[in-house]
């Protein structure tokens, strides 16, 4: 353990004691996040598609066949639904930012099980006026802690969100595609020759993901999966 992680737990510890956690999932004290509703949670099986990583029996999946992906391929942990979806919400939306621990435990344990090329961790950014009004970001806080789980580093510099886009759930796919198109920028050096995994906390069609996989391959990445936490389908 180094001393950041350690000054970390042991402030984290006496912020436990001044305000017990309550379980996102079910408000359950004593956890973020309790064992019940973990064992809830639908995770994502096969058969999937090796490329979008929805649902299939075919392989590549018809939508992949027809269009297929820039980004090497999206994984999820579960479905956008019960405990999960609850927990998405109270983290991206109501400050639950504790939330980032077992959430990013949860892509953790999916790595360890289903593992995938990657030699550097970038989040999905945000633009600065949403950082502004939001106060963090969301995909940056499970991308850290994922990066002290796993090991590998975390680059946060080299993808920027260059354009504000209209919020993608109103949209359909082609909508979202086009909402997305050119709103990423590479920026630096440091993706050149890189396996990046692309951490970000819910995907639908895989539109934001495929925008960021394009700006990264233009700085040179060599190959690119993502992993969120959660699948909209």
């Amino acid at each position: 353990m180094n001393l950041r992680q350690g000054w970390r737990e042991v402030k984290d510890s006496l912020l436990d004691l001044l305000f017990p956690p309550r379980c996102a999932g079910c408000g359950r004290s004593g956890s973020w996040l309790c064992p019940a509703c973990i064992s809830e949670i639908e995770f994502i099986e096969p058969p999937l598609c090796s490329r979008c990583g929805l649902p299939s029996v075919e392989n590549p999946c018809l939508s992949c066949q027809i269009v297929p992906l820039a980004i090497d391929g999206i994984r999820g942990v579960g479905y956008l639904r019960g405990p999960l979806k609850r927990a998405v919400y109270q983290f991206k939306y109501r400050q639950r930012r504790r939330l980032a621990l077992p959430l990013a435990d949860l892509m953790r344990q999916y790595l360890l099980e289903n593992p995938l090329l990657a030699d550097l961790i970038v989040p999905v950014p945000l633009h600065m006026d949403r950082l502004r009004e939001r106060g963090y970001n969301q995909a940056a806080l499970l991308a850290r802690e994922l990066s002290e789980r796993s090991g590998l580093p975390l680059e946060e510099g080299s993808l920027v969100r260059i354009r504000e886009t209209a919020p993608q759930v109103a949209l359909k796919a082609d909508e979202r595609r086009k909402n997305v198109k050119g709103a990423f920028r590479g920026q630096g050096e440091k993706l050149k020759d890189r396996q990046v995994l692309l951490i970000d906390d819910v995907s639908t069609t895989g539109a934001t993901l495929e925008a960021c996989a394009e700006a990264l391959r233009e700085k040179g990445a060599r190959s690119i999966w993502a992993l969120v936490l959660a699948r909209e389908t």
